[in-house]
């Protein structure tokens, strides 16, 4: 499998503060105008998606996250079923 190159999201910073309370992730900063920019460029359909990871510095950074559904094939192929036609019962009493 052949490795992306990383796309780093512009104008998204992410610090985790080892400080702060268990329910605390981290704090999320964005720099409005870098970051507008970089989402109108990298949307898809409307969105854009970051991973969160942390560098072999020790360092959180966001990147895009370029992963997409492999199509499939929606008209999947249904069993034939045999119809099988009942010849007409006569008439029974009971």
């Amino acid at each position: 499998m052949q490795q992306q190159e990383k796309i780093f999201a512009d104008g998204f910073s992410f610090k985790r503060n080892e400080n702060a309370p268990d329910f605390v992730v981290g704090r999320m900063s964005i720099k409005v105008e870098d970051a507008v920019v970089w989402m109108k460029s990298n949307a898809k359909n409307g969105w854009v998606n970051l991973d969160v990871k942390l560098s072999k510095g020790g360092k959180y950074y966001c990147e895009l996250d370029t992963w997409e559904a492999t199509p499939q094939n929606t008209q999947a192929q249904a069993p034939q079923q045999e119809v099988v036609q009942q010849e007409a019962e006569p008439d029974l009493p009971f």
